[in-house]
């Protein structure tokens, strides 16, 4: 998904002077006695928890989308969050009636704390046990990588959207014209670049896997099942 790309309309006297290559007082004012435009971004890990209370049968609920004739032994669940923050400074040109912004965005990056449920019917410091908790630890660590290369794509979008250059609008409207645009546009850019975790986790329970984990700890998994489902 390509960067969302919504400028602001600076006024024809500004435009023109842009496309002579020649800055008006104004421009000069705005480019270089408010600073430049900054854009931070951080990401930040909310560790995690393990959950053992709960049935396969329950989890293969909670997932909802498990594969025809599989449970679910084991699930790591989070929610991605994103937050953005607007300031920045602005001037006001009397004349034009146009004002700029130096907008300063941060935007944080982060996941909800996130928990790993094991099956209850399998006891801790088994190897079924281990054997799910080492799937389940992929899935955690693939959450945790993501975000990180999150950050370096839309750190480079923002820096290639912005170019370190105030906004200019009509008066009054710049810094609602950049929340709209952050709205509508980037939030929901960001929102997607985050998802895409998705694709890797899907790829993760494969079927190779599920049979894997089938054949596990001399078939100690499907044993348990066994058990299990028989005493329904």
């Amino acid at each position: 998904m390509r960067a969302p790309h919504r400028f602001l309309l600076a006024c024809g006297l500004l435009a023109a002077g842009a496309a002579a290559a020649q800055r008006t007082p104004f421009q000069i004012r705005c480019e270089d006695s408010i600073g430049k435009t900054v854009s931070v971004l951080t990401a930040q890990q909310n560790g995690f928890s393990i959950d053992t209370h709960l049935s396969y049968r329950s989890l293969t609920v909670m997932k909802g989308a498990a594969r025809a004739n599989t449970f679910v032994l084991g699930l790591t669940k989070t929610e991605s969050r994103v937050a953005i923050g607007l300031d920045g400074p602005m001037l006001l040109d009397p004349v034009s009636g146009y004002e700029c912004v130096a907008p300063q965005i941060t935007v944080k990056l982060y996941y909800a704390p996130i928990v790993i449920y094991i099956g209850r019917e399998f006891e801790s410091g088994s190897c079924a046990y281990k054997e799910i908790m080492a799937h389940e630890l992929r899935h955690m660590n693939t959450y945790l990588e993501h975000l990180p290369k999150v950050e370096t794509v839309v750190r480079a979008a923002l820096a290639r959207r912005f170019e370190a250059k105030p906004l200019y609008a009509p008066r009054g409207s710049a810094r609602n014209a950049l929340a709209s645009e952050v709205n509508t546009g980037w939030l929901p850019y960001i929102k997607a670049e985050m998802a895409r975790v998705e694709v890797l986790q899907a790829a993760i329970d494969s079927p190779a896997e599920y049979a894997r984990l089938g054949k596990a700890c001399n078939g100690e998994i499907q044993n348990i099942l066994r058990r299990q489902q028989g005493a329904r």
